[in-house]
């Protein structure tokens, strides 16, 4: 089997595991670009999705819905229709250059658009719920005691916050975890779908910092508040929530259900820590714009720098996995270099699109890439979670986009 010197250790075969199974070897009406689709010697049959989690899934939504509903109306009572609404077109920007930073990140291999409208609607709605539920309580009890006392600002701040809102947050990705393993492949696909979290959450906390601001005070006040947290800090929530996502993408590599619990605390502190630092820090820095160059800054270049590093394994990841298939007459080793490659992905879309059959190539990478990762996760021993059924689906899938392109281009290059 081909393997990449640059592969990353969690593709190494462990002490004592079986040895990795084997691709089958493409069959010939494959391998010399036939019409048939035919795929003997492939016995498992594709997974069907079952009914129950469809019903499921239909049913979350429907709750995230209703919650998001609540927590639109809480807003609008807060600040009023004027306030919420404006603040609502403001929270857009911000909401806006995280959803883009989203794009880039998950652009290798993209998530289920289902999964991170989920993802959108729990940090959205049902994370700031829960923030907004524990902060009644404590402000009952508070007030039951004789109101806040000294440093109550900064316990809630620096304590109450970082903890509530990102065990708030972490339960979203964990659903998302349990939910959609199949498409929960690693730290990156970890990342996407909790910065759609913390993307979620930051847009509603926006909606009433910026509605507040233009309730309490003047239209200086609104625009630094604006600036500071829709220009300056748009990502601030995504950092916290991305610390736990890597986490579960790590666990989605090396245990199963239960398992991931252990790397939900693991991932819980840092997103605490670090939203505990950014939040208590204002208490005590006097220049905060010299703070945030110092400090912030720097944290989220560090931050970009891990995505880039995730990323550079994603690509090495397809590479090797791929290399399997085409050592069997799957694919051809150009059609593997150019996959696993963002400058060949570029140049072959191009290609597409000049022929028109950008559809068709956009297809066949997509399913080459999802096939990589079904063969990781073979690999891995994650066929519990349907890996072999999902590749018999793919190289079926695989082959028939494959030899629509080919067919495709070679008619459009006949007619030109």
């Amino acid at each position: 089997m081909t393997e990449s010197r640059r592969l990353p250790d969690y593709t190494a075969t462990g002490q004592g595991r079986a040895p990795a199974p084997e691709v089958s070897r493409a069959p010939e009406t494959v391998r010399s670009e036939a019409a048939s689709v035919a795929q003997p010697g492939f016995a498992v049959a594709p997974r069907r999705t079952n009914p129950l989690l469809i019903v499921l899934a239909v049913l979350g939504f429907i709750v995230l819905a209703l919650v998001l509903l609540v927590v639109l109306a809480y807003l609008v009572i807060a600040l009023g229709t004027a306030g919420a609404v404006v603040g609502g077109l403001l929270a857009l920007v911000p909401l806006a250059i995280v959803l883009l930073g989203i794009r880039w990140i998950d652009r290798w291999e993209p998530e289920p658009r289902a999964a991170l409208a989920f993802a959108f609607l729990w940090g959205a709605g049902a994370s700031v719920l829960i923030a907004l539920a524990v902060d009644a309580e404590i402000q009952n009890a508070v007030a039951a005691v004789g109101g806040p006392g000294p440093g109550f600002d900064f316990f809630g701040a620096a304590v109450q916050a970082p903890i509530v809102e990102e065990v708030g947050k972490g339960l979203g990705v964990l659903i998302l975890f349990w939910a959609v393993r199949r498409h929960f492949d690693g730290p990156v696909d970890g990342i996407v779908y909790a910065a759609c979290v913390g993307g979620g959450f930051a847009f509603t906390e926006n909606i009433l910092y910026f509605g507040q601001s233009l309730l309490d005070g003047s239209t200086a006040t609104t625009v630094e508040t604006f600036v500071v947290r829709g220009l300056m800090s748009p990502f601030a929530h995504v950092m916290f929530s991305a610390c736990l996502g890597a986490a579960l993408g790590v666990a989605a590599r090396r245990t199963g259900a239960f398992g991931v619990l252990g790397y939900f605390v693991l991932g819980l502190v840092p997103a605490v820590l670090l939203h505990a630092f950014w939040n208590g820090a204002l208490f005590f820095v006097g220049d905060f714009y010299g703070y945030y160059l110092l400090v912030q800054v720097p944290l989220f270049l560090i931050g970009v720098g891990i995505v880039v590093m995730l990323r550079g394994q994603e690509r090495r990841l397809t590479e090797a996995r791929l290399a399997e298939y085409a050592a069997v007459g799957w694919l051809h080793p150009q059609e593997v270099a150019m996959i696993a490659s963002s400058a060949g992905r570029r140049q072959a879309t191009a290609w597409a699109q000049r022929h028109g059959v950008g559809a068709l190539m956009a297809a066949f990478i997509r399913d080459a890439t999802r096939l990589a990762y079904a063969r990781q996760r073979i690999l891995g021993d994650r066929d519990a979670i349907g890996a072999r059924a999902d590749e018999a689906t793919l190289l079926a899938a695989l082959a028939r986009s494959r030899h629509a392109l080919r067919e495709g281009g070679t008619a459009q290059t006949r007619g030109g």
